[in-house]
């Protein structure tokens, strides 16, 4: 079945005010929360798998560059397309694609079906993220940082969840327990098909309001000053996204190598820190909403340097409390930049989401397929001890320029809500 493609017409008129659509959002954010708890299943499942198959390291990241790259080289073509022709139930499509890569990744008895596995959970991953993101603009009433947030604070929870539900579904009971998550990706294609109908209602009055923001500049901004910003936006990405890999893909391996934690142990520890990203991610848009995007990107990546630096020192105690507030500050970023990057590029929320999404999901990926390759070579010590050095990339944030005292002066009256 082809999804349904919306021709958008051209906009006409003024763009009238609209409400911020709590119930759409709530269901969007719970849809990525299912979403992001079936993904990090993945990572879960590396001690388990990396004894099973006697997987080296290097292995280990490239099951991680395998999904992440699926996921992130469709996304920003994915969203290219659907700016122009929505497609509202590619939504549950792609949840579709992700219930495929369940149950393959439940019965995988080798390293390639692995593989086949994840890239399909990936491929669900890349369809669904530009157009809910999409969706979660549409219904945002203006309140763009805010939406966002609810948006991403769905992803954040599912993927904090995914390892407490490993350690108590599958660690225990093995692999094939896997199949379990398919009933939260049932869940999810049932909900996303019923937001497809929402989509599909009142797409395309509102895709025509935000049609309007193409024809006006909304920084005035010269055409090499934004190619220059979205470059810094990626750096600050690369600078995230990689220290992320860090923690996401072998923060267990540290754990179980220099405290001697069970993997059960080891689990619970990598479900407070993802948890703790999830309740940062949060605050970065509706704080952006208010003192400006720039602000909250600069504080969220350079002010987690003291604690990351710290970490690799730190005794238990102290490493579970450091990577509490190393979630809380770094999550706080990514609203904050995919909502200033959309704001630098009006009428392309679609490929700026897919782009950004995709890049986040691409670095990753590659982090942790060198990362993995670097332990290998020196040793989990190592690497923590230089990824504790990137946040300081974050300095680079004093290079944006501040979009929301440009709109405000060239426009007063028109600043953020």
């Amino acid at each position: 079945m082809q999804p349904q493609q919306l021709e958008v017409p051209a906009a006409t008129g003024p763009i009238r005010p609209e409400p911020t659509l709590y119930a759409v959002l709530l269901a969007v954010s719970f849809s990525h929360l299912l979403n992001d708890t079936i993904q990090s299943l993945i990572p879960s499942l590396y001690p388990s798998v990396k004894e099973m198959f006697h997987l080296t390291f290097t292995q280990v990241g490239l099951i991680t560059l395998t999904f992440q790259l699926t996921a992130s080289l469709l996304q920003p073509l994915v969203g290219f397309y659907t700016d122009r022709r929505p497609m509202p139930f590619s939504l549950a499509i792609g949840m579709g694609f992700t219930l495929v890569g369940l149950v393959v990744l439940s019965v995988a008895w080798n390293f390639p079906l692995l593989l086949l596995a994840v890239g399909l959970v990936g491929l669900g991953s890349a369809v669904f993220h530009p157009e809910a993101s999409r969706l979660a603009h549409l219904a945002s009433g203006g309140r763009r940082g805010l939406a966002q947030s609810l948006f991403q604070v769905g992803g954040n929870a599912g993927a904090s969840l995914g390892p407490l539900l490993a350690a108590v579904v599958i660690a225990r009971r093995g692999q094939s327990r896997v199949l379990w998550f398919s009933l939260a990706a049932m869940a999810g294609i049932v909900i996303l098909w019923r937001l497809g109908r929402w989509y599909e209602d009142h797409a395309l009055e509102r895709q025509r309001h935000h049609q309007d923001t193409r024809r006006e500049p909304a920084t005035g901004l010269p055409r090499r000053k934004v190619v220059f910003s979205l470059a810094i936006l990626m750096v600050l990405l690369f600078s995230k996204y990689f220290y992320l890999a860090s923690l996401t893909s072998y923060y267990t391996f540290y754990l179980i190598a220099k405290f001697h934690l069970s993997i059960q142990n080891a689990q619970v520890h990598l479900f407070l820190f993802l948890f703790s990203v999830a309740t940062g991610a949060l605050i970065g848009g509706p704080v952006g909403d208010r003192v400006g995007r720039k602000y909250v990107i600069w504080v969220s990546i350079l002010g987690v340097a003291p604690f990351t630096l710290l970490l690799p020192h730190a005794g238990l105690v102290w490493t579970g409390i450091l990577t509490v507030f190393i979630g809380l500050i770094l999550s706080s970023a990514f609203s904050a930049i995919l909502v200033y990057a959309q704001e630098l590029v009006p009428g392309r929320v679609g490929m700026i989401s897919g782009l950004f999404f995709g890049l986040a999901f691409g670095l990753g990926g590659i982090g942790s397929a060198v990362l993995g390759r670097l332990a290998d070579h020196t040793s989990i010590y190592f690497v923590f001890r230089v990824c504790s050095f990137l946040p300081l990339l974050g300095i680079c944030a004093g290079l944006l320029p501040d979009l929301n005292g440009r709109r405000q002066a060239e426009a007063p009256g028109l600043g953020h809500r």
